[in-house]
């Protein structure tokens, strides 16, 4: 047609291509055929254009690529190329000048709501209009395109809207049933009634084959085996292609088989067939067959549609007939399915999980270890003395304080004597004095005189003993070699301090035992004779053994927490114990299994929370 108009002369040849061009515009069914009219036109409304390209893709993603070129459809110009792709780079109308140097290129973007659809571009070369006025009749001549992207996006949401109304729609009518049969039943109808078609069938998946479900406008099904058979044969025919597929068959489409279709329409003198399978969960489930009379096919758009249903309708179908069925047949698919995957090819992290679990519980059934009772523990010594103040009086100095080492006989501090020794140096006087007395009665051979200077005589001896005694334990010495556990007195020299006040307590060095706080849910396990390890805090590379001498018959509490005290003798002496050493003491029970070694505690603990909150 273009040589032919080429051919007429003048001005007559130039109206009629444009009013070629402008019917192609007019008439043009798609965006390439609107984009190749709209191009032509475009150039010719532009003084010394001389070449164009409409650059057309999915919005924002791409990829972009040529939908029309002008003149030469087959061959775009690189300066073209270029000039589009900055367009599409910065997302703005452009003008470059031309490599040559005899030409400027322009580009402008297809922006809709912000979106890059495309771009257009033209080479003008030899044109006396300014740049400006090219690149504002190349936007306006864009806005036709943008036009037409705008009502094709309008349309296409319209469509995919009635998809998904008609789709929520039977969506509706299934879910307004319990049960399996009648969903089905009503949702077949629902659909033929809806498309127009007659019939329409719904099978499901079973034992490697689809078998026929449910049929429109028919409750029971009995008497017409062969078209079941035939239905259930197409239906299998597009399960098995995991495809939706038509017949007649669309020359667009990827080739499917569909001799099972063509069979069921010869027979049953139908138009068209289509059937699309169901899935859920990634797998198929079933097939919906539609059938429509001759002369009545199915568009794309109904495809569309039928493929929106389908996958809105299959998890609710599969959830229903997973639903609808006894409970044994449930638990016997249930453990079928999952010995399927335990002996067959995937699901590799659930055999290597059960793998494990059996490896686990064989070791758990099997595998012993020790049982220790875990206890805090202090370190005493077996023996401890406590030195205290002999009689009221004042501190007089103080010579060893709390973890210092002595001796026996050791002085470790004294009181002060200060008023004995002058109350001593009174009955010393007075001794004399009544000794005198004595001898002066014997002279003068006063017998009852010397005898009541005699009795005062013997009184003060016993006052000065006393007074000796008492000046001799003013001196607190240590009764043996050990070590003081307790006792501050530097800050209480010159104090009094009363008879019996506790002032040093002492513990020998080469005598310990160990108490131990054992919590009063394992006092069950522990007796006495029983042995033990002990780590003390500051000697974690000192283990002890010891053997439980005592354990106290009544609780004490003590920290928020209620423990027995069991007393335990250490076994052999260490000079690097001290007392009030603290640790951890752990005493052997027995042998036992691991896990039970470990869940223990937390059974007993379940245990008494049950018990708790039983009525």
């Amino acid at each position: 047609m273009t040589d032919r108009i080429a051919a007429l002369p003048g001005a007559a040849g130039f109206a009629v291509l444009d009013q070629a061009l402008w019917n192609q515009l007019r008439t043009a069914e798609n965006a390439e055929a609107f984009s190749v009219a709209w191009l032509a036109l475009q150039c010719r409304l532009i003084e010394g254009a001389t070449g164009g390209v409409v650059v057309l893709g999915e919005p924002e993603v791409g990829p972009f690529a040529p939908a029309a070129v002008w003149p030469d459809e087959n061959v775009t110009r690189p300066e073209l190329t270029n000039a589009a792709e900055q367009a599409i780079k910065q997302r703005q109308g452009i003008v470059a000048s031309h490599a040559s140097g005899a030409g400027r290129c322009f580009a402008v973007p297809l922006m809709i709501d912000e979106r890059l659809h495309g771009v257009c571009a033209i080479v003008v070369s030899n044109s006396t209009l300014p740049a400006q006025l090219v690149m504002r009749q190349l936007q306006w001549g864009a806005a036709w395109i943008e036009l037409l992207l705008i009502r094709k996006e309008n349309t296409s949401q319209a469509e995919q809207r009635e998809r998904t109304g008609t789709a929520l729609d039977l969506l509706a009518t299934l879910l307004e049933h319990g049960r399996l049969e009648e969903a089905a039943t009503a949702f077949v109808t629902e659909f033929a009634l809806r498309l127009q078609c007659d019939p329409v069938s719904i099978g499901f998946v079973r034992r490697e084959r689809c078998r026929v479900f449910a049929i429109s406008h028919s409750a029971a099904f009995g008497n017409r085996m062969d078209l079941i058979q035939d239905i259930g044969a197409a239906m299998d025919e597009a399960v098995d292609q995991k495809a939706i597929v038509l017949y007649p068959p669309n020359e667009e489409w990827e080739y499917r088989v569909t001799r099972a279709h063509a069979d069921l329409a010869v027979a049953h003198k139908t138009g068209a067939i289509l059937t699309i399978p169901l899935q859920a969960g990634g797998e198929i489930i079933g097939a919906v067959t539609l059938e429509r009379l001759r002369g009545c096919g199915f568009d794309e758009a109904t495809v569309d549609l039928c493929d929106a249903v389908a996958a809105v309708v299959g998890p609710v179908f599969a959830e229903k007939r997973a639903n609808d069925r006894l409970l044994i047949v449930k638990a016997a698919e249930s453990i079928a399915t999952q010995t399927r995957r335990l002996f067959g090819p995937d699901y590799f992290g659930r055999k290597l999980a059960i793998v494990l679990s059996v490896v686990l519980v064989g070791i758990f059934s099997v595998v012993k270890s020790d049982y220790a009772v875990t206890s805090p523990a202090i370190v005493e010594g077996r023996i401890q003395r406590t030195l205290v103040a002999p009689f009221n009086g004042y501190l007089g100095a103080e010579y060893v304080r709390a973890g210092a080492i002595v001796h026996a006989s050791q002085l470790l501090a004294t009181l002060d004597d200060q008023d004995l020794s002058l109350e001593r140096l009174r009955w010393s006087t007075t001794r004399r004095q009544r000794l005198t007395e004595y001898d002066r009665a014997l002279a003068k051979g006063e017998r009852a005189e010397a005898n009541i200077a005699r009795s005062q005589v013997d009184q003060a001896d016993a006052q000065l003993a006393l007074l000796d005694e008492q000046l001799a334990r003013t001196k607190i010495t240590a009764p043996f070699d050990g070590v003081v556990v307790s006792g501050d007195l530097s800050q209480k020299i010159g104090g009094s301090v009363e008879r019996g006040q506790e002032l040093f307590k002492i513990a020998p060095l080469n005598a310990y035992r160990v108490v131990l706080e054992i919590h009063e849910s394992d006092i069950q396990y522990v007796r006495e004779g029983q042995g033990g390890t002990l780590l003390l805090a500051s000697l974690p590379d000192l283990a002890l053994r010891y053997q439980i001498e005592r354990i106290t018959p009544t609780a004490e509490q003590a920290e928020g927490r209620n423990f027995f005290r069991a007393e335990a003798l250490v076994d052999g002496a260490n000079e690097r114990l001290r007392p009030s050493m603290a640790g951890i003491a752990k005493t052997d029970i027995d042998r036992r299994l691991l896990i039970r070694i470990w869940t223990d505690k937390l059974v007993d603990w379940v245990r008494l929370a049950i018990w708790r909150w039983l009525p």
